[in-house]
């Protein structure tokens, strides 16, 4: 049993980790009020890091699983407001989907735009009548000729105005058998700019760098190409498509987590307090041991479930793992991240520590985004009880 990363794995997290420390870090805060720029997105793709799983010949890297959760880890690092990780992993996440079961003509038409930053690639599932309960949309859509016709909502949904400023769009999913649950939803790929969608922000709590909001299809006409896969075979693409994002979700938190408590730690160590140390009183040193502990069982747990997306991705074992990071490395993440303020008191509550954009960022990963935390429970006890 062997844990440590090959060489190339460690000079690209090296090299990955002093280009983000010079063209991310130092602008995070501007991230956090105007949102991304395209032109860190387009400096980032010449690394070949956007949308890294795909396939070379679209552009891609066809990067392994571990590989991009590392890449993950690093970019939450350096900007742990979650704004560019999000980012980061739908392009990752969602690309291979489209890589992986899309036509060569769709593939060939999108995934270049994509891999070189041009475009945005995001998914579309979550409705206003819930999120979770994927089986249950309501958004249709209908065969008219060589076109479908979509009608329906989503909400929550990351990158909207990305999707609209820079191109690209969603991969959709559309009901289009309506007798069917599950079995009766199919995907699409839909631009932003198709006539009939249009698309308003939501202003979230966190993760303000990148856009949340509504997209409102009203009798969008979408052609035929661009079906993804099979008619009716939507819900898998997209429960694959969860089970590899999750792994990259928990690299994120992971590495936001790790960061913060750099900082925190960095803090205690100079910061006094009764002529005293923080981390000298016991309270602290103890608690930042059992943080540091914790952080470290999460991090192990997510490389294994990136280990067997990589090795054997569609089976239960991979899904129940990619779930348990999920479940794990946020509600981690977001008690280093409660921790670290408490240490430094009105200062951590404050927008100069940073620390408060890690926490209203990691809170969105507690809340839902890729499943909330009982649908992650709900997995894994299926599979333990099968």
């Amino acid at each position: 049993m062997d844990f440590s990363f090959s060489e190339d794995e460690l000079i690209f997290r090296d090299n990955l980790r002093s280009f983000l420390s010079r063209e991310l870090r130092p602008i995070v805060s501007k991230i956090d009020k105007e949102g991304i720029p395209h032109e860190f997105v387009k400096k980032a793709s010449s690394l070949g890091i956007w949308a890294m799983t795909t396939s070379q010949d679209v552009g891609g890297q066809g990067a392994s699983f571990l590989l991009s959760t590392i890449a993950s880890e690093e970019i939450a690092r350096a900007d742990f407001s979650m704004a560019t990780a999000v980012l980061f992993l739908l392009e990752s996440g969602w690309g291979y989907v489209l890589d992986k079961y899309g036509s060569k003509n769709l593939r060939e038409e999108i995934l270049p735009r994509v891999t070189a930053g041009d475009w945005f690639l995001g998914i579309a599932s979550t409705e206003p009548s819930g999120g979770s309960d994927v089986a249950g949309i309501r958004t249709t859509a209908k065969k008219e000729g060589t076109k479908f016709v979509l009608g329906g909502q989503k909400i929550y949904i990351s990158g909207v105005l990305e999707a609209l400023h820079w191109g690209g769009g969603h991969l959709t999913l559309a009901k289009t058998n309506l007798e069917a649950k599950h079995r009766g939803i199919s995907m699409f790929y839909v631009p932003t700019s198709s006539p009939g969608v249009e698309v308003s922000k939501i202003e979230n709590m966190g993760r303000a760098g990148i856009s949340s909001g509504i997209i409102t299809f009203s009798n969008a006409q979408i052609p035929e190409e661009n079906l993804v896969g099979e008619l009716n075979k939507g819900f898998y693409y997209a429960m694959d498509g969860f089970n590899h994002a999750r792994v990259l979700v928990a690299g994120a938190c992971i590495g936001a987590a790790e960061a913060i408590l750099e900082i925190g730690l960095e803090y205690i160590k100079q910061r006094e307090v009764f002529s005293t140390k923080l981390k000298d009183f016991e309270a602290i040193a103890f608690e930042a041991a059992e943080l540091k502990t914790k952080l470290e069982m999460a991090k192990l747990l997510n490389y294994k479930a990136a280990w067997m997306m990589d090795r054997s991705p569609n089976s239960d074992e991979t899904a129940m793992l990619a779930a348990m990071s999920k479940l794990t490395a946020p509600q981690v993440a977001f008690e280093i991240t409660k921790s670290v303020m408490m240490w430094m008191g009105a200062y951590g509550y404050s927008k100069d520590a940073l620390v408060e954009m890690g926490f209203r960022g990691v809170m969105s990963y507690l809340v839902g985004a890729e499943g909330a935390m009982n649908v992650m429970k709900l997995i894994i006890s299926k599979r333990l009880f099968q």
